[in-house]
């Protein structure tokens, strides 16, 4: 009797296509971890700057007289200027966010890629309102000179009023950064917290001979 070329223990099917071979597991990023570290630690400084100018600086000097609060504003502005850690932090920080968002896009981790691009997109925003708003109002403050010899001091209404509500604005969009970036880091690590290994070739089922009965 032939055997049953669909009986579940029949011999294997010599022309059935092969499994395809399991993928490489892609080894996490060795730059990705740092660069986020890097970019939270910088928005969180940046965004503690602009903070503490909206509950301590602005506030304390509103209770001066303009004479003091231009000296004051312009030797702040001289300073930060003129730090080369400051420009390290302030570049550094759109830099290693907007690097980091590629590195983990590029890696297939979309989540954490995408939040990077959040965080730097809201840092973006602070920065255009930097340079279009508060270093402009700076460049004014500064071209008046030694204060002791200005008697016209209708800048620092305006100075007030535009350079403070644009400094609250920036704390608000650093804050809303450094939020997605905390969230970010939490994800990249879900994400190469393990590699799964390849997976192992299964062995075929036991093979019997199929069954014949007897005769005679």
């Amino acid at each position: 009797m032939a055997a049953n070329p669909y009986h579940p223990y029949g011999p294997a099917n010599p022309y059935a296509p092969a499994p395809p071979p399991p993928r490489p597991a892609r080894r996490p990023s060795r730059t990705t971890g740092p660069l986020l570290v890097t970019s939270t630690v910088t928005m969180g400084l940046m965004a503690g700057l602009f903070f503490t100018f909206d509950v301590s600086i602005m506030p304390g000097l509103a209770r001066t007289d303009d004479r003091f609060y231009v000296e004051a504003m312009q030797n702040f502005n001289e300073l930060i200027d003129n730090s080369g850690l400051f420009a390290l932090v302030f570049i550094g920080a759109f830099v290693a966010t907007t690097t980091a968002a590629v590195l983990d896009f590029r890696r297939g981790h979309r989540s954490p890629a995408l939040w990077a691009t959040v965080a730097a997109t809201l840092y973006l925003v602070a920065l255009l309102i930097t340079f279009s708003v508060n270093i402009p109002l700076n460049m004014e403050l500064a071209q008046l000179g030694d204060p002791a010899k200005v008697t016209d001091f209708a800048l620092v209404d305006k100075f007030k009023g535009i350079w403070e509500t644009t400094n609250i604005m920036r704390t608000l969009l650093c804050a809303a950064a450094l939020g997605c970036l905390a969230h970010c880091l939490k994800l990249h690590g879900r994400a190469t917290a393990t590699v799964p290994a390849p997976a192992a070739p299964q062995a075929p089922p036991p093979h019997f001979p199929p069954y014949a009965p007897r005769t005679g």
